[in-house]
C-alpha cells in the first residue's frame, strides 16, 4: 500500500502557475470574440491587459467564461488544462480576408484611440485638432500586406505604437511640429510582414510612430 502522506502536494488546478503559452491561448480567444462583436474594444482592451498580468490558471478563467468555445455557438468554456496554444499572430500571418473594425479615428479637444485585435484597412485616416489619437498596431491584423496610415493633426498629437514585425514608412510633414519615428527598427523581418506607410501633415503638433515590445514578449513579474 502507498502510504497518503508520501504523495506529492500538487496544487489545485487553478493555483497553478500560468504559462505564456496559457496566455497567448486566451488572448487568441479574446481577438476571436471582438472580430464576432461579442466583445466591445474597450472590454477587450481591459481583457487583454489582464491576460497579461495573469500569474495563475485561475485568474485566465474567468476572462473567457461567458464566451462559447472555439469553433461552438454553444459550448461552454474551456477550464484550465484544456487551453490550445495557437502560435501569436505575427509577420505575414497577420493579413487575413477580414472586414476593417474601424477606418477613421478624429479627436477634436480630445482623445481617441484603437488598440488591441483590431482590423486595419488598406486605408485609415487619423485626425487631431487640439486633441490626441493613439493607434496600437501590436495585436492588429491587416486586409493589406500595405496599408496607409493618413495622420493629420493641428495643435495635437499622434501616437502609432508598432512591433517588431511590422515594416513602418513614414513620409509624414512637419510645420512648426514633429512628424517621425522613435526606437530602434527590427534588424530581421519577415519577407511577408505587413508594410505600414505613415503619411499625412502636423502643424504645431506631433505624429510619433514608437517601437514597443508586444506584451507576451514582456517578462511577467514573479
Amino acid at each position: 500500500m502507498v502510504d497518503p502522506m508520501s504523495e506529492p502536494n500538487l496544487p489545485e488546478p487553478g493555483r497553478m502557475r500560468a504559462s505564456d503559452a496559457d496566455r497567448d491561448s486566451v488572448a487568441h480567444r479574446l481577438r476571436e470574440a471582438l472580430a464576432e462583436g461579442r466583445l466591445t474594444p474597450d472590454e477587450h482592451s481591459e481583457r487583454l491587459d489582464a491576460v497579461y498580468s495573469a500569474k495563475t490558471l485561475g485568474e485566465l478563467v474567468p476572462l473567457t467564461e461567458d464566451l462559447p468555445a472555439p469553433d461552438s455557438e454553444q459550448s461552454p468554456a474551456r477550464l484550465p488544462g484544456d487551453f490550445h496554444s495557437p502560435r501569436p499572430v505575427y509577420g505575414g500571418g497577420r493579413v487575413v480576408a477580414a472586414e476593417p473594425t474601424s477606418t477613421v479615428a478624429v479627436a477634436v479637444m480630445g482623445g481617441a484611440d484603437r488598440s488591441g485585435g483590431w482590423v486595419v484597412p488598406a486605408n485609415f485616416f487619423a485626425g487631431a485638432v487640439m486633441g490626441g489619437v493613439e493607434l496600437d498596431l501590436r495585436e492588429a491584423r491587416f486586409t493589406q500586406r500595405e496599408s496607409t496610415i493618413w495622420a493629420c493633426t493641428v495643435m495635437g498629437g499622434i501616437d502609432i505604437t508598432v512591433p517588431d514585425d511590422v515594416q513602418v514608412r513614414v513620409h509624414g510633414l512637419p510645420v512648426m511640429g514633429g512628424f517621425g519615428a522613435s526606437g530602434a527598427p527590427p534588424s530581421v523581418m519577415d519577407p511577408q510582414a505587413p508594410i505600414v506607410h505613415v503619411r499625412g501633415l502636423a502643424v504645431m503638433g506631433g505624429v510619433e510612430v514608437k517601437y514597443r515590445r508586444r506584451k507576451h514578449q514582456k517578462e511577467i513579474d514573479d
